[in-house]
């Protein structure tokens, strides 16, 4: 018997997706609607090894029951949950974003002319400011400039200097 279940495992091995979702509905009595090799390869070796050597215990099919049953299981705390017993409020303070080591310091305008203009870019602490508009990253602007999509500190000439 043991040989027989070695080599219906090891037939899994040689078998197409579809050869094997037959495998998996003979084995299970219903159709699978998977379509990844590995994974119906292991769930199928675990039921003939369960049909082979036996299945789960009736205990610790019980148990499986209860787990299934807790209704207390949360997943996410309460709105007014308090992670401390000392009631203390939690309270958030914003992070400065780290410094670029490559560009220079906020407020410094960086020019650029391209094809006959002059492009002017100020730095600001939380982005790039052109042409009266707000970007997020030089990218962003040499983009607008261009239309093309292009490396903002190369468009830029921006080297680190640190």
């Amino acid at each position: 018997m043991k040989n027989d279940f070695d080599t219906q495992i090891a037939a899994l091995q040689h078998m197409s997706v579809q050869q094997l979702q037959d495998r998996y509905a003979e084995v299970f009595g219903e159709p699978t609607r998977g379509y990844h090799k590995h994974n119906l390869r292991r769930q199928i070796a675990w039921r003939l090894q369960a049909l082979a050597l036996g299945d789960l215990s009736e205990r610790a099919r019980q148990r499986a029951v209860e787990l299934a049953r807790d209704a207390d299981v949360r997943v996410r705390a309460p709105r007014d949950f308090v992670a401390t017993s000392t009631g203390a409020e939690t309270v958030n303070v914003p992070i400065a974003p780290s410094a670029n080591p490559r560009l220079p310091t906020v407020g410094t305008v960086l020019v650029r002319h391209y094809k006959g203009r002059k492009i002017e870019v100020i730095i600001l602490a939380d982005g790039f400011e052109y042409d009266g508009q707000r970007f997020r990253s030089l990218s962003a602007v040499a983009n607008a400039v261009t239309g093309t999509h292009c490396n903002g500190y190369r468009f830029f000439n921006i080297q680190e200097t640190r």
